[in-house]
């Protein structure tokens, strides 16, 4: 696969997938205003996805973005295991979207200096954006982990201690990467990944939390090869649902 459309496909995978997962939220927040909020993130991430499908439909002739979200099989998906795994409670997808939005945070700011020019435009529109994002996975990190009681910061520690190797999925490398680091189009997973590392050991530091060992991370690797866990064909079922209906119904 061409390199660009690759980095395309796993950005894009993840936002699908993780703005799907999010929504899950919807009705069954802890408190009114996180049903807001995890819906409009939701909603935000499948936008920022679509974009990226429109970028690849233009620029590689492929089908429309529709049929890029909702017309793939699994095998055809390249979103990373992070994304894929169940909301579970509330602190787990609380600290999966710290993760996963300081890592993207970092991404878009690295690829806003892109010398693709189409691929620079995009990622400079959703910074501000999510910037709010990362502003709200601060204020209930920083509630929950030092502001709150003994459970709230053991429970936080817990899903950290849990997703925080999953993570690392997110910078898998891929075939043909160093093409686009060559051409400046971006600095690569490894140097996107430190900067992350650097991110999140700071934050912890201020929430008091404690990063856990990451000896063995091979084992959640494989999503950019579309290898997926058990949990992506039962979501993907779930959300295209309506559109295989009628998949050739103009909305």
């Amino acid at each position: 696969m061409n390199a660009l459309k690759q980095l395309l496909f796993n950005m894009a995978d993840d936002l699908l997938i993780i703005g799907h997962r999010n929504s899950e939220w919807t009705g069954i927040g802890p408190v009114i205003e996180e049903d807001i909020a995890f819906a409009s993130m939701a909603q935000d991430k499948i936008g920022q996805a679509q974009s990226f499908y429109q970028l690849i439909y233009e620029r590689f002739n492929t089908e429309s973005p529709d049929i890029l979200g909702f017309n793939r099989k699994e095998n055809d998906f390249y979103s990373c295991h992070f994304v894929e795994y169940p909301i579970g409670e509330y602190d787990y997808s609380l600290v999966r979207h710290f993760l996963f939005d300081q890592a993207q945070l970092i991404r878009l700011t690295d690829l806003s200096n892109s010398s693709e020019n189409e691929l620079r435009a995009i990622s400079i529109k959703f910074l501000p954006e999510l910037k709010y994002h990362i502003m709200h996975a601060d204020i209930w990190m920083e509630q929950l982990a030092n502001n709150g009681n003994d459970d709230s910061h053991a429970r936080i520690q817990s899903s950290l201690n849990e997703l925080y190797s999953i993570a690392f999925g997110l910078f898998e490398n891929f075939d043909e990467e160093n093409e686009l680091i060559k051409n400046k189009i971006y600095s690569g997973e490894n140097a996107l990944k430190d900067n992350w590392i650097k991110t999140i050991e700071e934050k912890c530091k201020a929430f008091n939390l404690e990063l856990p060992q990451t000896n063995s991370i091979e084992k959640y690797l494989g999503g950019r090869k579309a290898f997926h866990t058990v949990h992506l064909a039962p979501l993907l079922k779930e959300m295209t649902e309506v559109f295989n209906i009628e998949p050739t119904a103009e909305w």
